[in-house]
């Protein structure tokens, strides 16, 4: 009778995690996040820590989107509508705007609701995860460019109403858009001050650049618990080939409404702290154009991929500000005049440099390894190794 033999762990195709290698990259990066504002800020000026706290924004908006598309293969050209939600919902709950509209609330907040942003973002999340449902109820027959046409005009509905409810009951002040929104408090700290800490001073926009990575950190430990979860699994499956995924018993419809609950919520947390970091919104910041950079940000960073979404959200927010600010600067040096205006040569630039990473680097700056790549290296490196008798 022969006996079972337990397999030896050098024989095995599971990936052996370095935990020293995995503690040092992590040092080195929360390092280098939290230093960042610091040395560019000394460097350059708060105009570009600014536009690192626009890139943490791309960021929780980029995996937001991630969510539906990287997870769960569902093209979604809508997805700065839900930023649009969670950034109206902040400036309205915590803005004087509704009281001097409606008698009702003027009689139970005379100067505005002015909720707390510990209420305003699970608020904000909470309707951006129903308006995903919404958005996803009647799609859920649809695949590749019928679901791309019905979400971006999903998007525009949601601009142009945001646009024109200012009558007959004026709730969004149409275009002229919604002022006076309360900056972020936490604990009764204003981020919208300058504070001095260990003798350093610390504008605002340093401020929300920490909070902003805080946020961004919580989604990305949510959208790695999902990925690694069932429900992660069950996003793979009909990404791959869905007809397969209902024959194995999987509830499609449920799981992809939940794929769209999920990253729209995502999309109302961003856009709640837009709204508490500009103090204004209005229907301009809400265009196709930012859903197609939101996009552009997940396809060239690496679909499915956390760290290649952040990548592609950092890039895409802090090259096109590069572009402006060096393109004037660079054609008066050559030719001692502006021959070209600096926004062309940028949007040039911005759209060459997407061209030429689609044609090589078609799967991104950096993408998710493959299941068979990982299982081959695995097999060769375990091949080196001594057979043990």
């Amino acid at each position: 009778m022969t006996s079972i033999q337990p397999i030896e762990p050098s024989t095995t195709l599971i990936p052996e995690k370095n935990a020293t290698k995995t503690l040092v990259v992590g040092v080195l990066t929360a390092i280098f996040v939290i230093a960042a504002p610091l040395i560019i800020g000394a460097a350059g000026g708060n105009y570009w820590v600014r536009v690192l706290d626009f890139a943490m924004l791309y960021v929780m908006l980029a995996l937001g989107l991630n969510v539906v598309v990287g997870f769960a293969g569902l093209l979604d050209l809508g997805y700065i509508a839900f930023y649009a939600v969670g950034a109206y919902t902040a400036a309205l709950l915590t803005s004087p705007h509704l009281s001097e509209q409606f008698a009702w609330i003027h009689n139970i907040w005379p100067n505005g609701p002015h909720f707390s942003y510990f209420i305003v973002v699970p608020v904000a999340m909470g309707l951006a995860a129903l308006f995903g449902v919404l958005l996803g109820a009647p799609t859920l027959r649809l695949r590749g460019d019928y679901l791309a046409i019905v979400t971006l005009g999903f998007g525009e509905i949601v601009r142009i109403f945001m646009n024109n409810l200012d009558r007959p009951l004026n709730i969004t002040n149409g275009p002229q858009g919604i002022t006076g929104v309360d900056p972020v408090h936490v604990a009764g700290f204003n981020l919208a001050q300058t504070h001095t800490l260990f003798g350093f001073d610390f504008p605002s926009v340093y401020s929300y650049y920490y909070l902003f990575v805080l946020c961004s950190l919580f989604v990305i430990w949510v959208c790695t618990r999902l990925q690694h979860s069932r429900i992660g699994r069950a996003w793979a499956a009909i990404r791959e080939d869905e007809i397969a995924a209902k024959a194995m018993g999987i509830n499609t419809r449920n799981v992809k409404l939940l794929a769209f609950a999920m990253g729209a919520s995502f999309g109302g947390l961003s856009g709640a702290m837009f709204g508490g970091f500009q103090g204004f919104v209005s229907p301009e910041s809400f265009t196709f154009w930012e859903s197609v950079v939101v996009l552009a940000c997940v396809v060239l960073g690496g679909m499915g991929h956390i760290p290649g979404v952040i990548l592609g959200a950092v890039l895409l927010a802090i090259f096109p500000e590069f572009l402006r600010s060096t393109m004037g600067p660079l054609q008066h040096w050559m030719f001692g005049h502006q021959i070209i205006d600096t926004e062309v040569i940028r949007q040039l630039l911005y759209g060459l440099a997407m061209v030429l990473i689609m044609l090589y680097r078609s799967e991104g700056l950096w993408p998710a390894a493959k299941h068979e790549d990982k299982i081959a290296k695995l097999a060769k490196r375990n091949a080196k190794k001594p057979v043990r008798a």
